[in-house]
């Protein structure tokens, strides 16, 4: 997705979220605050914006948006788990009606035969419906897989709980 098509649907989202008097934050590990960025470009986010955390340390996640220890311990910050707990520790920490996190492995390093380089987990939460997970492994330089995730994230969001 090129700049111009994520400033399109960044606008359209924040379009989205006015309309419904609705905000979001973001909670993000391995594309490091660019969702964040991308949403802020929208002239008059600061109505529907919240504020964006990176988690990009285990510590961070812990301390910004409450993260089990034990469940870094025993998932790795690359898991459902953990990006569940993220979303929800950001939606809450922000009283924001809508969080998207994110964690994953954008290379060109740090990928395993289970986790391979390119896998990025994403958490959605929301004040009035259960929190949602999913994985997905994208193909690429680090620049590509972290494009594509912002992307996803975006388009997710989008479609999982504004456009119904």
């Amino acid at each position: 997705m090129t700049d111009a098509e994520l400033m399109q649907l960044s606008t359209e989202i924040g379009t989205l979220l006015q309309a419904g008097g609705a905000t979001v934050t973001t909670a993000e590990s391995c594309t490091g605050g660019w969702i964040a960025k991308v949403l802020t470009d929208v002239p008059g986010s600061s109505g529907w914006f919240e504020r964006g955390f990176v988690t990009y340390s285990n510590d961070a996640k812990q301390e910004l948006v409450n993260v089990a220890t034990a469940s870094l311990e025993a998932y790795g910050a690359v898991s459902e788990q953990v990006v569940r707990e993220m979303a929800e520790g950001a939606r809450q920490k922000a009283n924001a009606h809508f969080a998207v996190s994110v964690s994953g492995i954008a290379g060109p390093e740090g990928g395993s035969a289970e986790k391979p380089v390119g896998t990025v987990w994403f958490g959605f939460a929301c004040k009035t419906s259960p929190t949602q997970a999913m994985c997905k492994i994208f193909t690429g330089d680090r620049e590509s897989v972290r494009r594509q995730a912002t992307a996803c994230a975006l388009l997710t969001l989008r479609d999982l709980f504004l456009k119904k």
